[in-house]
């Protein structure tokens, strides 16, 4: 799988070197009113891939952020049932002993 990923990413990135050296046309960017930018086309593509792969990447990295968090308090659910389960039992050990221990007494007289 490292090998097609490898792959990808080098048919990928040799198209964009390729794209960019045909077209080293200046154009304009305006960013903001009154604020323009004049840069080659290629040069302003490889900012913005390199911006959308920024922002994939921060992305990426929430996602991961909050599924950590959620297995981190499903696992401390999942903890907090266990010692409940325990004290449950505890209890059940409990009654059968108080349990037993009344049906060996003798009867009571009155």
């Amino acid at each position: 799988m490292r090998q097609i990923n490898f792959l990808l990413i080098f048919l990928f990135s040799l198209a964009i070197g390729l794209f960019c050296l045909e077209n080293i046309e200046l154009v304009t960017i305006q960013l903001i009113p009154g604020f323009k930018v004049q840069a080659p086309l290629s040069v302003e593509l490889i900012l913005t891939l390199g911006v959308g792969a920024t922002l994939a990447w921060l992305f990426s990295v929430w996602v991961k952020l909050q599924r950590q968090i959620l297995s981190l308090q499903d696992l401390n659910a999942s903890r907090s049932k266990d010692k409940r389960i325990i004290e449950l039992e505890k209890d059940i050990k409990r009654y059968k002993q108080e349990l037993e221990t009344q049906l060996t007494l003798p009867p009571s007289k009155k």
